[in-house]
């Protein structure tokens, strides 16, 4: 069974599941804050990853890319909520409350869980609105996300250097963050975003360090990949073509048997 994704409203997804779900690699453009109902997440960004458990809220970051596995509860239900802090909303609420950003705050990880009965509390009054016993206005909306931002805040006054810094990814080396990226299956314009360039001079850029488009390059380094785990590591293709970024197993046969000349069990 497929995973169930519903809009409550505007900004509040209600995801649902009953068997071990992989999400879909994700560019996540705006800051969002979730909490785990039931069951738990497995988040893999970059070359590290978080375990989402059982009622606990998390706040992830904008501007990166994001890889999730679910797992339902011993009681089969995989249930997680997720509201956008959007950049317009933060904007807004930090003009009208004449919030100053002092210092930039580095944190250990991207993902990371704020303990506090107070946002446990809040997203358990989101239940209502899950249910459809009670719906929300647009003026209801704007104000639960503003009530995000609000116990946010409280929890942890330094959280304004995140939520309110809305300057644009600077460009970075491109050689190394897509080598430690390839494998996730994004957009152009997402890879261009995350390396703090526009498409065009992402394209450029490309093509002087790698001597490729990023298409095949990003095609050609998938399977250099794959053929590394099926002769080395002995790994079977069904066990790791999403891993590395291939849509479907037909689509990964197919590229496979074109540059190698061969089918993987004749490798």
């Amino acid at each position: 069974m497929e995973e169930k994704n519903e809009i409550i409203f505007d900004k509040l997804v209600y995801s649902c599941a009953f068997e071990k779900y992989r999400g879909h690699e994700q560019f996540i453009p705006e800051h969002f804050l979730g909490f785990q109902l039931s069951g738990e997440t497995h988040a893999f960004y970059g070359e590290e990853n978080t375990i989402i458990k059982e009622n606990s809220v998390v706040l992830v970051k904008r501007n990166q890319l994001v890889r999730t596995v679910k797992y339902p509860s011993r009681t089969g239900k995989y249930e997680f909520i997720s509201i956008t802090l959007d950049t317009d909303t933060l904007r807004r609420y930090a003009f009208e409350n004449q919030i100053i950003t002092n210092s930039t705050m580095v944190l250990k990880h991207k993902l990371f869980v704020e303990a506090d009965d107070f946002l446990n509390s809040y997203f358990r009054s989101l239940g209502p609105y899950i249910n459809r016993t009670k719906e929300a206005t647009p003026k209801l909306a704007d104000l639960k996300i503003r009530e995000a931002i609000e116990l946010l805040l409280q929890s942890n006054p330094d959280l304004k250097n995140i939520l309110f810094d809305f300057a644009e990814p600077h460009k970075i080396d491109l050689e190394q963050f897509m080598n430690n990226n390839y494998m996730f299956n994004v957009s152009t314009e997402a890879f261009a975003k995350l390396t703090g360039r526009s498409v065009s001079s992402f394209k450029r850029d490309f093509a002087k360090v790698f001597r490729s488009t990023p298409k095949q390059w990003l095609k050609d380094k998938r399977l250099e990949e794959a053929i590394y785990r099926i002769k080395q590591k002995k790994e079977k293709p069904a066990s790791f073509y999403l891993d590395l970024g291939f849509e479907n197993l037909s689509h990964f046969y197919y590229a496979f048997k074109q540059k190698y000349g061969m089918t993987t069990s004749e490798i």
